[in-house]
């Protein structure tokens, strides 16, 4: 008799499954919408050249080595990485902790924890959103709410619902919000409606937490997806942000990212910062070094990361470029409005097919999506749109 009678097989993760599912299907058409990663126009993997030519020269350099780095990851690495959120001036206040750390996920395991420890009871996060939050925050023994964020009727953002969730919040909880780019839905509060969402987090004496996972990569401008970010600096409150470089430099594999905690004071940081270190010196004991080396070498040379920002912007173009093409040849067969495709931003599109349909575009015609209805655009090319919008309207109008 096994030790393990008692437990049970865990369910596969649903994005990973599809992936699974996706590779071994042999018919010729199928179309992979599931899983978050880039693709080029002919669907294949891409490294960025500017991530090419900063490995090379990390790999080059003389003094390299492969010691344990620090528990938060080299000072001199976090400079380069916080002037994509923050000005000079907040750096140089020294109210910043700052942690490398496993890319988003990682980062917002961290961050959980960290809230646990300092006495937050609950989170709040969108409904929907990414679907491991609840699990990362409930892991760390945080209670798990949800406020009103997708509008099905609209199929835009359900604003009024938000802010009266927020109102009923309790001080010192904390909330999630998508710093850009929302995951599933890709559609974003505007700029007068993120001025209210930090009123009333002031107000409300809420704890922010901003999931960054898609700067640069959303607009192909850092400045302009940094909006909230910015907003909330200016605001003068105390806030997290779960910074993830999966998506803007295609460090996928890599698991690099930063955990940033804006502090009223160095005294404050400098606390923050000690605690975050215990917490990752029982977990993981200090972080990877490659991808933060090759971040690091990007950021730090001219040259790199000019040509970092123009491949952003190839990147972000090509998804606009697929969602026009999508919406074209989906309002071609219907007759009816998709303009959210449009409308909404980033690496997703909530196209708002119910589960029945999305049923019917996984198992009659092998497209490949989760079962939210959620697709990925960059699985989305020139050869394959008009398939999708065939089978959508197939799906739709039947």
């Amino acid at each position: 008799m096994t030790i393990f009678a008692s437990v049970p097989l865990a369910p596969a993760d649903p994005i990973l499954g599809l992936a699974a599912r996706f590779k071994t299907d042999p018919f010729e058409k199928k179309v992979n919408l599931g899983i978050g990663a880039y693709r080029t126009a002919e669907g294949k993997t891409w490294i960025l050249p500017s991530v090419a030519e900063a490995e090379r020269r990390v790999v080059a350099d003389p003094n390299a080595e492969k010691e344990y780095q620090p528990i938060d990851g080299k000072p001199e690495f976090k400079r380069p990485v916080q002037q994509l959120i923050f000005g000079d001036e907040v750096i140089d206040s020294s109210c910043l902790a700052t942690l490398q750390a496993l890319s988003g996920t990682g980062s917002l395991q961290v961050i959980a924890q960290f809230l646990n420890f300092m006495g937050c009871k609950k989170v709040h996060g969108p409904d929907p959103t990414w679907g491991n939050h609840p699990k990362i925050f409930g892991r760390a023994g945080l209670a798990y709410g949800t406020y009103p964020y997708w509008h099905q009727e609209s199929r835009g953002l359900d604003f009024e619902g938000m802010k009266a969730a927020m109102q009923k919040m309790e001080e010192g909880e904390c909330i999630l919000l998508h710093s850009v780019a929302h995951n599933p839905t890709g559609v974003d509060p505007t700029e007068a409606q993120w001025k209210e969402i930090v009123a009333l987090c002031k107000e409300r004496k809420l704890v922010p937490l901003l999931d960054n996972a898609y700067q640069g990569y959303a607009s192909g401008s850092l400045e302009k997806d940094g909006l909230s970010q910015r907003l909330f600096t200016e605001s003068g409150m105390e806030f997290f942000i779960a910074q993830s470089f999966a998506k803007n430099f295609g460090l996928y594999g890599e698991r690099i990212g930063y955990i940033h905690v804006k502090c009223d004071s160095k005294d404050a940081a400098d606390a923050v910062l000690s605690q975050l270190k215990v917490i990752v010196r029982q977990a993981y004991s200090s972080p990877p070094k490659h991808g933060a080396a090759i971040v690091n070498a990007i950021l730090s040379s001219e040259d790199l990361k000019k040509q970092w920002l123009e491949e952003l912007t190839l990147m972000s173009n090509r998804i606009v470029d697929m969602r026009v093409r999508l919406r074209e040849a989906v309002e071609k067969r219907t007759g009816t409005a998709w303009n959210h495709i449009t409308d909404q931003i980033g690496m997703f599109t909530y196209t708002g097919l119910t589960k029945d349909q999305v049923t019917r575009m996984v198992e009659e015609f092998h497209i490949y999506m989760t079962g939210d209805g959620r697709i990925s655009m960059a699985g989305l090319n020139e050869g394959n749109v008009e398939y999708v919008a065939e089978c959508i309207q197939a799906c739709v109008s039947s």
